[in-house]
């Protein structure tokens, strides 16, 4: 009688687990390189340099925004302009420049004063250089509730709009791509501060907080940067070039001094 045949084995299916695992992190990638497509920048910026800082890369990689914002703070110190011109981060991490409208404008008007141009020049360069140049900025203009009445500006409503494109046009005489740049005007809808006590009698020192031009600067998209350097990766690079450029300007320049004679000597806010 011939023997049984052997029993069968059963199959092993161990290996389904190592697929398993591959296909979720495949998933998780292809989830991610989708998010990327529309990414958050300011988010991204914050997240990469808080894995510098742990891994211990130190300054060298630092927050763009922050060092965005330092670079306008000594610019600012050095032209000693720190009274009429403010730079802050907003709710969304993106670096706003405030400027005092009656330290830059003459009064009803969208003409600089003369001690306001070389600020505005420092501040146009700083934003044109290559590591700054893939940030957008919208330059909005604001007025207090005093009624104005002329042939150029009927109301406060043009008179924010010129002053906000009066800086886009002298920002494109600098050289800086009319692309990145667009202009509002709210005129007294958006104040500071009340421009008029509970009586309805002016409050001058809140009116004059209220007349102002916030620049805000935001980094592009990925889209973005593609539709004005006509490739992302070019204005990622070229970016970053700049950024080493001015680390090594930066090391070269160390402990230099500033010469009295080239500050502007900028009106005050009163």
């Amino acid at each position: 009688m011939p023997p049984p045949p052997p029993a069968q084995e059963p199959i092993d299916e161990s290996w389904m687990a190592t697929f398993a695992d591959i296909a979720t992190l495949l998933m998780a990638f292809f989830v991610m390189l989708l998010n990327f497509s529309k990414i958050d920048i300011p988010a991204y910026n914050e997240l990469a340099a808080g894995i510098a800082n742990e891994i211990g890369l130190g300054k060298d990689e630092a927050n763009p925004i922050t060092a965005m914002q330092e670079a306008f703070e000594d610019v600012v110190a050095e032209m000693q302009a720190d009274q009429v011109v403010d730079i802050q981060t907003d709710e969304e991490g993106n670096i706003t420049i405030e400027l005092a409208s009656a330290a830059f404008y003459k009064s009803g008007s969208a003409d600089f004063r003369a001690q306001a141009i070389p600020v505005l020049q420092k501040i146009g360069e700083l934003l044109n250089a290559p590591r700054f140049m893939a940030y957008q900025l919208e330059i909005a203009g604001h007025t207090d509730d005093d009624p104005i009445k002329t042939a150029r500006f009927p109301s406060n409503w043009e008179l924010s709009v010129g002053r906000a494109t009066s800086i886009i046009r002298y920002f494109i005489s600098l050289g800086m791509d009319y692309r990145r740049m667009k202009a509002a005007g709210f005129a007294d809808t958006r104040p500071k501060y009340p421009n008029r006590d509970k009586d309805g009698n002016p409050i001058k020192e809140n009116q004059l907080e209220n007349r102002r031009i916030v620049m805000t600067a935001t980094p592009m998209s990925l889209q973005e940067r593609a539709q004005i350097f006509g490739d992302a990766k070019y204005g990622l690079v070229q970016q970053k070039m700049g950024e080493e450029a001015a680390a090594k300007e930066e090391k070269e320049t160390k402990g230099s001094t500033v010469d009295p004679s080239t500050l502007t000597g900028l009106p005050k806010k009163e």
